[in-house]
C-alpha cells in the first residue's frame, strides 16, 4: 500500500505555489537613480546622473546662479532616514530640503526646512524662505568634523516634531522644531551665486511609518 501511495503522488503535477514578495521592513526604496523618474527641477541645465560613480551631480559650471534652485521630489514624504555621501567645491552650499514645498516652478524655488551643507553652515538647520535659521551647527564642531575638499557623510532623521542632523557620525542638530511641516517634499540644492558643484552618492533612504 504504501508503494503504490508514493507511486501515485509521483505521478501528480506538481504546483508552485508563489507567494508575493513583501515589501522591506520600514518602507527601504531606492529614493533616486539615474532615471530620475520622480523627480523634477531644471534638470537639463543644471542636474545630471553620473553613471560611471552613480552619483547626482548639480553644477552651476561655469556662469553660477543668480537664484537658489532645487531638485525636487514629486512625491511628499513624512518621517524617514535619508544618509549619503557629499563633496563640493570649496566655497559652494548646497543642503537637502525636507517637508518642504514648490513655491515657484519656473525657478524650482521651495519653502521649508533646510538640511545645509558648506561653509561654516554645515549641519544646520535652516529655514529656506521659512524664516531663517532654525537651529546653527555649532562652528567650533564644524571645523573639527568636516572634511573639506571630501567626501563627508551625512545623515537625517525626522520623526514627529524631532529633527536630527549629523555628519560623519557627529550629531550637530538634535531637538523638537514645533513648526516643521508634517510632511513635504524632498529637494537638492544649488544655491545662488559662483561656480559650484556638488556630488551626492550612496544615497540610502527609508521611510519611518508611524
Amino acid at each position: 500500500m504504501q508503494r503504490w501511495l508514493g507511486w501515485y503522488l509521483a505521478t501528480l503535477p506538481v504546483v508552485l505555489i508563489v507567494a508575493p514578495l513583501a515589501h522591506p521592513a520600514g518602507g527601504e526604496s531606492a529614493f533616486i537613480d539615474k532615471s530620475l523618474n520622480g523627480w523634477e527641477g531644471l534638470i537639463e541645465k543644471y542636474w545630471r546622473w553620473d553613471t560611471e560613480h552613480n552619483a547626482l551631480v548639480g553644477s552651476t559650471k561655469p556662469d553660477g546662479l543668480k537664484f537658489n534652485t532645487f531638485l525636487c521630489s514629486k512625491r511628499q514624504y513624512a518621517d524617514f532616514e535619508l544618509s549619503f555621501q557629499v563633496k563640493m567645491t570649496k566655497g559652494g552650499n548646497s543642503g537637502i530640503q525636507i517637508r518642504s514645498h514648490v513655491h515657484d516652478k519656473t525657478k524650482f524655488a521651495v519653502t521649508g526646512p533646510q538640511c545645509d551643507i558648506g561653509q561654516q553652515y554645515w549641519g544646520s538647520l535652516y529655514g529656506e524662505n521659512f524664516g531663517g535659521m532654525m537651529k546653527a551647527a555649532p562652528a567650533d564642531l564644524v571645523k573639527k568634523i568636516v572634511k573639506e575638499d571630501d567626501w563627508n557623510h551625512y545623515y537625517i532623521r525626522a520623526e514627529g516634531k524631532h529633527i536630527t542632523i549629523k555628519i560623519n557620525d557627529t550629531v550637530t542638530v538634535d531637538g523638537d522644531f514645533p513648526k516643521a511641516p508634517a510632511a513635504g517634499i524632498i529637494a537638492f540644492q544649488l544655491h545662488s551665486g559662483g561656480p559650484m558643484e556638488v556630488v551626492f552618492k550612496n544615497i540610502q533612504f527609508k521611510e519611518l511609518k508611524r
